[in-house]
């Protein structure tokens, strides 16, 4: 009974040691580039739950490896097979519900983040077919109605195709190959391909979304931060993929401003 004792005692001490060891690497290693946008921290808290919970099965896992190597190893005076163990429907359950409940827990969780995303708000448009003759916009990441993109204090459209991204300003009736925005102010991307499947990727922003011939996108973001950035085309689009990059630059709305009057067509008040 105390020899039983003893094993649960340390049973409990190692499962208390990883679940502490993994919590602590989880809140306090962070792998992930600088946040720069509103919904960089939304996402965050997910990858450090994720982060954690992948900790916890590696470094078990890990500990019952090596364990079992020592403890079940075959002895110098061990010459026939192991014994046979077949079944146990007990061990069975507790393998299959325990995956079952995290999975579940992760899925509720991530719906939710990907709400507070902007990621399940409706559109004004249907998805059902419509008249030709009438433009299908697609939901992303954050995205608005029309309304709200019109009135937005900036409003770009993005053309992407083998192999770059192209920033069409309405408002100054000029086109960039960089992205420049203010920070702070919250920035309306309707996003079309002119030829293959593409992918608006930002890592410091945490957003990433695919950008489909025929089907524009609306994508809203609010940088948070002063500085460059790379975007990068995370779908694979032809053989140039991997040079398929641009840059978006956060800049104080003054420098904005004057970005902007530079290169416009028009007087614009902005």
């Amino acid at each position: 009974m105390p020899k039983l004792l003893n094993k649960n005692y340390y049973l409990i001490l190692i499962i208390s040691a990883v679940f502490g060891i993994s919590f602590w690497i989880g809140f306090n290693v962070n792998l992930l580039p600088p946040e720069a946008s509103i919904n960089a921290p939304i996402y965050d808290e997910l990858f450090k739950i994720l982060f954690i919970i992948g900790l916890i099965i590696f470094i078990g896992m890990t500990i019952a490896v090596i364990y079992s190597l020592f403890k079940f190893r075959k002895r110098k005076d061990q010459f026939g097979d192991g014994i046979a163990l077949e079944g146990n429907l007990s061990l069975e359950i507790v393998w299959t519900i325990i995956p079952s409940i995290i999975v579940l827990i992760i899925g509720l969780y991530s719906y939710n983040i990907y709400d507070r995303m902007g990621g399940m708000k409706e559109l004004n448009h249907s998805h059902e077919m419509i008249d030709s003759s009438t433009e299908k916009i697609w939901a992303g990441i954050s995205q608005a109605s029309n309304n709200e993109v019109a009135s937005n204090n900036l409003s770009v459209e993005v053309s992407a195709m083998q192999f770059a991204f192209l920033f069409n300003y309405p408002k100054g009736e000029f086109i960039s190959g960089e992205l420049h925005v203010p920070v702070d102010h919250k920035v309306s991307m309707k996003m079309e391909s002119k030829d293959v499947i593409h992918a608006f990727w930002v890592p410091e922003f945490r957003i990433k979304q695919d950008i489909i011939p025929g089907q524009p996108t609306i994508l809203n973001f609010t940088p948070t931060k002063v500085g460059k950035y790379p975007i990068i085309c995370a779908e694979l689009c032809g053989p140039y993929h991997g040079g398929m990059r641009a840059s978006i630059i956060v800049e104080e709305e003054s420098d904005y401003k004057d970005w902007f009057n530079k290169n416009t067509k028009t007087e614009v008040s902005l």
